[in-house]
């Protein structure tokens, strides 16, 4: 089953609520055609000076399909809209579960700004599926064949004349649209996916570039990712414009051919005059509703790219792994956070983490090329130890973290645990990582701290906290434990949400920890924190690999790899 056909079951639409919109759909093109088909009548009858008493039902009826039209359209668009909106609400709501009940080895290989755009507009625009395609679909089918049928109730050669035309209307600038509409939604998801990330990249880590000078790089990149999804676009816009233009072409030929068989057909003394003119002005309306197939058909593979990059991200995708690489490059602002399972099983015994020969680096994908590798590593982590990588920026620590967290495959070598390789069950399991810019959630400090364990107790909460120096601050807090901080750590300095960090990483069950940048915005009585959260988690066993620019840090680890020699 394809993944668009599950993501729309998974929005827990009603086959009455598309029936219901597409009734109302209905109504407002007939409408349509039913106005042109009786204002045609009761024009060519006038015509005739009948008794006002003959034509008086008819006027009656044309003011009916005038206002009605209105009205049924502003109840398809409440009907459709409020069946999509609903939709993605309850599809967003189910794609949060299944993530935080899948591995976190998929997520972790994303962008932030790509995680933001699968589950911002991609989600959207598998609702858009309903309200842009299957809705405008159904209503065309049924609203042409309402217009065949009033032709044919006057001239059945007429009827198929119409029917004709509306099919090759249809069919013929679907097919053409089918295919451009593919690779340029393709193009387009992954290119404003990159555009998403870019742009995120850029604020979130600002002034890293301006002390690195690499906002022009950055700049270079978003404008190279905002011209491949102007391509995109223009790539769908050329068979559109080919499709309005055949749409154009069978509407014109089904009214020469309707007013031709209409003229004949009278003349021949077989259709009266406002039956010709019905047969005539029909078509006029009827291919109001055939105009809106390309729009579907593009709309169509638009949402099926979405639910399969969707459902990939979940890992319930049977393309997971192409719609997963194909989103993924380096980036020091890779979507992590402290990666714990709300309810691991305790590991009673805590691994022997073994690196040999590894090199960590990023394949290439369809948006970028291959990165440098990393030199190869081998080393033995015992339990109760630390490991310290250290390097300059774009050396690959990061990408190093993730291979051993088993969110990456890696170039050469391996990583095991107790001899068993590192894969989707042991990451954020037996293996957690934070990253350097992990989030602090708009929620209460407990509830922060919970992130990483389920089960965080008031009592647990405060000894995390008194290791790392914020029992003070908690103190000093409105509410304390219970005090709301603003969405990504927004409402504390950069000291006290690395504290914080440092805190979730505390009482996080994993036995093996991977650290990124610890000791960023940390005063020397942070640092001193710090430390304490290493000795804590060396007593209790605990493995940490902590990447740092700050050798003063050092003091703590048993073992140092540089990478860069």
């Amino acid at each position: 089953m394809s993944d668009l056909k599950e993501s729309i079951r998974d929005t827990g639409l009603r086959r009455w609520q598309v029936i219901k919109a597409v009734s109302a759909g209905t109504m407002a093109l007939g409408s349509a055609v039913g106005l042109a088909a009786v204002a045609a009548w009761l024009i060519a009858k006038a015509a005739e000076m009948p008794s006002p008493a003959d034509i008086a039902l008819a006027a009656v009826i044309v003011r009916f399909f005038g206002i009605s039209r209105g009205l049924f359209r502003y109840l398809e668009r409440l009907a459709s809209h409020d069946a999509a909106l609903r939709g993605v609400v309850t599809l967003r709501e189910r794609t949060y579960a299944s993530l935080a009940a899948s591995g976190s080895r998929t997520i972790l290989g994303l962008r932030r700004g790509d995680i933001l755009a699968r589950l911002g507009a991609d989600l959207d625009a598998i609702g858009d599926a309903v309200v842009r395609a299957i809705i405008p679909t159904w209503v065309a089918l049924t609203v042409s064949a309402l217009a065949v049928a009033i032709v044919g109730y006057f001239s059945l050669l007429a009827a198929a004349a119409l029917a004709l035309c509306l099919a090759l209307a249809a069919l013929l600038p679907g097919l053409l649209t089918a295919r451009a509409s593919r690779i340029a939604a393709e193009r387009g998801g992954a290119a404003q996916a990159e555009v998403s990330a870019a742009v995120h990249s850029s604020l979130d880590a600002a002034s890293e570039h301006l002390v690195w000078d690499t906002t022009g790089a950055v700049r270079d990149e978003l404008r190279a990712a905002n011209r491949e999804a102007e391509a995109a676009a223009d790539a769908a816009a050329g068979p559109s414009a080919w499709a309005a233009g055949l749409q154009s072409l069978a509407s014109g030929a089904a009214l020469v051919l309707a007013v031709g068989i209409g003229i004949t057909a009278a003349t021949a003394g077989n259709l009266s005059g406002p039956g010709a003119a019905v047969v005539a002005l029909t078509p006029l309306a009827a291919f109001e509703a055939v105009g809106a197939i390309p729009t579907a058909m593009s709309q169509y593979f638009r949402s099926r790219f979405a639910a399969r990059r969707v459902r990939a991200m979940t890992g319930q995708s049977a393309d997971a792994s192409t719609a997963t690489t194909a989103t993924t490059r380096t980036s020091r602002t890779a979507a992590t956070t402290t990666t714990a399972a709300p309810a691991p099983a305790p590991v009673l015994v805590p691994p022997v983490l073994e690196i040999s020969a590894l090199r960590a680096g990023w394949l290439a994908s369809e948006e970028g090329e291959a990165s440098i590798p990393t030199r190869p590593v081998s080393v033995r982590v015992e339990p109760g130890t630390s490991l310290g990588l250290i390097g300059r920026s774009g050396v690959g620590k990061t990408t190093m973290l993730l291979t051993i967290a088993g969110a990456l495959e890696p170039v050469a070598g391996t990583v095991t645990l107790d001899g068993a390789s590192v894969g989707e069950e042991t990451t954020g399991r037996t293996v957690a990582m934070t990253a350097e810019d992990a989030h602090v959630f708009g929620t209460s400090v407990l509830e922060n701290l919970r992130v990483a364990r389920g089960d965080v107790t008031v009592d647990d909460a405060t000894e995390a906290l008194d290791t790392v120096g914020l029992t003070a601050w908690v103190a000093g807090l409105p509410a304390g434990l219970d005090t709301v901080l603003g969405s990504g750590g927004g409402s504390i300095s950069g000291g006290e949400r690395r504290r914080l960090l440092l805190a979730r990483v505390l009482v996080t069950p994993a036995p093996i920890h991977l650290i990124d940048e610890p000791g960023e915005h940390l005063d020397a009585a942070g640092r001193d924190a710090l430390r304490a959260v290493l000795d804590t988690m060396r007593k209790c066993g605990r493995s940490v690999v902590i990447v740092t620019h700050d050798v003063s840090l050092l003091d703590r680890a048993d073992q140092v790899i540089d990478l860069d020699e």
